[in-house]
């Protein structure tokens, strides 16, 4: 029994450690393509970011030093407090983001001579869409780009509000004190950017995990749900209710599924009772056996 334990813990520590290089490598990519979109479209039109990248672009256009050496500096007290207040592997791969894009600021910093738009409003439209999928990545890995994001993400764990949603709210502030360095018209492009960048966000962190509600009335409901049980995996539960004009009680089957398997299971429920009602609608969250925990 020893043996076969050791190998399984063998085994996970393998899987672990894979899925540890997986996300590092998202978040290096992520970091990549929200630095692109900086150099590449939201500086050269003088647009803002947001969180401590903002505030590093309000102190590059006044000092003219580059903003990937401001976001180290100003990053470093607040992974000393994201470190008491979330939890170490958080921090860790934070980190690892935080350090990754500010060397791709620096890295990226003349970018703009290969990926030149002269439009602003194309400009904001493309930096919002590739630094919202950048950033996105990050989060779904379970990391940050330190600042503001940390922030955030303890906001979210709190009152269980949208990441997005989040980032928007504060980071909303940060461009308004663009207008100090930059000018109304510009400030405006900037809100529009994040409310971009934020619904990027949200798609980008509920790709592939979208829980869909199912309320199923039908005759043979003992039939349809083991099917559902053996066929899909997904447990079921039965709610008894009442037809208001036949005043037939019957069972209605509840079952959370994934949108991949929404499909599958309408097509087993018309095989089996062509008549049965399927009522479908979308769950903001759903957390518990055979459903994946927010990474963040």
């Amino acid at each position: 029994m020893s043996k076969v334990k050791s190998h399984r813990e063998i085994r996970k520590e393998k899987e672990k450690e894979k899925e540890w290089y997986v996300k590092i490598i998202n978040i290096l990519i992520g970091s990549l393509l929200y630095s692109i979109a900086i150099n590449a479209f939201i500086i050269p039109h003088r647009l803002l970011s947001g969180g401590v990248a903002g505030i590093s672009l309000i102190l590059q256009y006044v000092s003219s030093i580059p903003s990937g050496y401001w976001v180290f500096i100003i990053n470093v007290p607040v992974f000393i407090i994201g470190y008491k207040l979330v939890n170490r592997e958080f921090v860790v791969l934070s980190f690892i983001g935080m350090v990754s894009m500010s060397i791709f600021l620096v890295l990226t910093k003349d970018m703009v001579s290969i990926l030149k738009i002269d439009d602003i409003f194309i400009s904001t439209l493309a930096g919002a869409v590739i630094s919202g999928i950048g950033m996105g990545m990050i989060f779904k890995q379970g990391a940050s780009q330190g600042g503001t994001d940390i922030v955030a993400i303890i906001l979210r764990r709190r009152n269980g509000m949208k990441m997005s949603t989040l980032y928007f709210a504060l980071n909303g502030v940060i461009a308004m004190m663009g207008i100090f360095v930059t000018n109304l018209t510009l400030t405006m492009y900037t809100l529009l950017l994040m409310y971009i960048k934020s619904t990027v966000i949200d798609k980008v962190l509920n790709s592939f995990n979208k829980k869909k509600i199912l309320l199923i009335v039908t005759s043979k409901e003992e039939e349809v749900s083991d099917c559902i049980i053996k066929k899909i995996g997904r447990g079921t539960t039965f709610l008894y209710g009442e037809g208001a004009y036949t005043g037939v009680k019957r069972k209605i089957i509840y079952c959370v599924v994934s949108e991949n398997e929404l499909n599958m299971v309408q097509k087993l429920v018309e095989e089996i009772d062509e008549a049965a009602l399927i009522s479908v609608s979308e769950a903001a969250d759903v957390h518990g056996n055979g459903f994946l925990r927010s990474a963040i």
